[in-house]
């Protein structure tokens, strides 16, 4: 793929429109970044972003009169910067920007997804662990990469994120500083150290103390536990996720404790009728804690194959199957993201052996997505044109039920090989996203 380097006229107008809207230089002194003497910061936030889209690292980034790479090492290596107050109060500007042409009966979503960052080649990288890939099924060296995004059907945001190492003893490889944990330092390194999906829970509480009106939150099976849903609904959210076929979790349907795979078998043999687009829908409860919660489920197959199957499930009693279907279908975003961060933004393509660097590193991943989903919204939404506002009366749609049924029915099929199934759907994912970014920037995206 061809970089974007030969045309950064396009870049440049990018970062300036996105900085303008975010009010950037504001956001960086609110986020501990401030000069003490020479160029100014948001100079050197733009070359740092002008150098990920170009996809070249620090070291073979090319140089400016204005500052030497040293500065910017320092700028990333920082231990008073807060990376994740930064990419957080550009979400919220964001966030409040589209929802100026979002409809207000629109459901806005909050969504916790992690992704590897892979540190193979390290030897002395500060936290460094031994951490477990789910779809390879296999230990690497690095980190979790857990994000928290917003969407409002439409675009998605990263909103906060937290670069997790490992809480276990036998898994910690890097060295470990010993730091004040009343500093943001310390914090910031005491919260890697922690289990992940109590991090998340902190990651939605931060989102929601800053104002996000999000009362739904979509997750995978990793993080689909009765603990995580009781959680959440003790925050006044509903959250909905993919539940794993295991037997170690079970829940009550008619007086009869059961796990999943029971249900289904019994569900099966009732006479209850199928639906075109699920199979059943039933209300089971469960127990945390010595509470006891309702959760409706909803079952979906590929016909022909009733042996494989889905269960997603929510707290939201009063959502229909096919609505929780296509609120789930919005997860998907969140993959598209690690994709276009992983192949295009540099995600862990980076020699910072800091753990503050690392941070800074992945924070300013997030904020070269953010300056895309800018540009794809302004260029899909018509009605960011001014005047021509008044000229188009529906907003934008969300993901259609038939799209998002596709997408779980794909998952289905790759049961098997999901390695296979996963890239197929990515790469489509990917396709679509490049299409609906400005015709410029997908000239030169395309010319691969």
């Amino acid at each position: 793929m061809s970089t974007i380097q030969y045309n950064t006229t396009n870049i440049h107008h990018s970062f300036h429109h996105f900085s303008k809207l975010v009010h950037f230089s504001a956001i960086l002194r609110r986020s501990n970044i401030s000069k003490s003497r020479g160029v100014r910061t948001e100079l050197l936030f733009k070359w740092l972003l002008t150098t990920i889209f170009n996809r070249y690292s620090i070291f073979r980034a090319e140089k400016t009169d204005a500052f030497s790479k040293r500065t910017v090492r320092n700028c990333l290596n920082d231990a008073h910067t807060n990376w994740q107050r930064l990419v957080q109060l550009v979400g919220i500007r964001l966030i409040e920007y589209c929802q100026h042409f979002t409809d207000s009966r629109r459901r806005q979503t909050l969504i916790i997804d992690d992704s590897l960052f892979k540190r193979e080649f390290s030897k002395k990288t500060e936290l460094l662990a031994r951490v477990f890939d789910h779809d390879k099924q296999c230990y690497f060296k690095g980190f979790r990469a857990l994000t928290l995004g917003w969407s409002d059907g439409n675009t998605f945001l990263p909103l906060h994120f937290a670069l997790m190492s490992s809480c276990n003893a036998k898994n910690q490889l890097g060295l470990f500083k010993t730091l004040d944990h009343r500093s943001l330092s310390g914090q910031r390194r005491s919260q890697a150290m922690r289990k992940m999906n109590m991090v998340a829970l902190e990651l939605v509480d931060d989102a929601i103390a800053t104002g996000i009106k999000a009362k739904y939150v979509l997750f995978d099976s990793w993080y689909a536990s009765p603990h995580m849903f009781s959680e959440l609904a003790k925050r006044h959210l509903n959250g909905i996720g993919m539940l794993k076929k295991t037997k170690k979790v079970y829940f009550r349907y008619r007086g009869r404790e059961m796990d999943v795979k029971t249900l289904y078998a019994i569900l099966r043999r009732s006479k209850w009728s199928t639906k075109t687009q699920y199979l059943y829908s039933p209300i089971v409860t469960f127990n945390v804690d010595g509470q006891t919660l309702p959760m409706k489920l909803v079952f979906i197959t590929k016909r022909g194959q009733t042996n494989q199957f889905l269960v997603l499930a929510t707290t939201k009693l009063s959502l229909k199957p096919t609505e929780i279907i296509q609120m789930y279908g919005r997860r998907w975003q969140i993959e598209c993201f690690f994709k276009v961060a992983k192949q295009y933004l540099q995600f862990d393509q980076t020699q910072i052996q800091s753990y503050d660097g690392l941070c800074g590193h992945l924070a300013m991943v997030l904020l070269s997505y953010d300056i895309l989903a800018l540009s794809q919204r302004e260029n899909t939404d018509e009605r960011t044109l001014g005047d021509l506002f008044y000229d188009y009366g529906r907003s934008l749609p969300d993901i259609e039920v038939a799209k998002a049924i596709s997408w779980l029915l794909r998952t289905i099929t790759g049961l098997g090989e999901q390695l296979v199934m996963a890239t197929e759907v990515l790469d489509t994912i990917f396709t679509e996203f490049i299409k609906a970014l400005p015709s410029s920037l997908s000239r030169l995206l395309s010319n691969a």
